[in-house]
């Protein structure tokens, strides 16, 4: 097991759908030089665009944003294979001297990490 007060530190923005986080995930990114990892159980599949409030394409080409459709609706995707990837992310993200910042409504995903 891998001992989490090793890890990188990392910014967190939570909450419902449609309450601006992606707007404020925007302006934070930009401000604090970060990468958005999406935190949202339903984002991670592609073609599930309505109702997921993702980000759109031209704010995508604002930030880097990760595991906002990477997988189709017919797989599996769950909270140790998101652990697994943002874990990998987090570190990828500081070793390239940025900062990720977290951003959903997951709280299982999150719990997780």
């Amino acid at each position: 097991m891998e001992n989490k007060t090793n890890l990188p530190q990392v910014l967190v923005l939570i909450g419902p759908t449609a309450i601006g986080k992606t707007a404020l995930s925007l302006d934070l990114a930009q401000h604090f030089n970060c990468e958005i990892i999406s935190v949202d159980s339903m984002q991670v599949y592609r073609y599930m665009d309505i109702g997921t409030a993702k980000a759109s394409s031209a704010e995508r080409a604002l930030v880097p944003h990760h595991l906002i459709d990477v997988v189709d609706p017919d797989e599996d995707y769950d909270a140790a294979r998101f652990t697994k990837d943002a874990t990998r992310l987090i570190k990828e993200i500081t070793a390239r001297g940025k900062l990720p910042l977290l951003t959903g409504g997951t709280g299982l995903y999150l719990k997780s990490l």
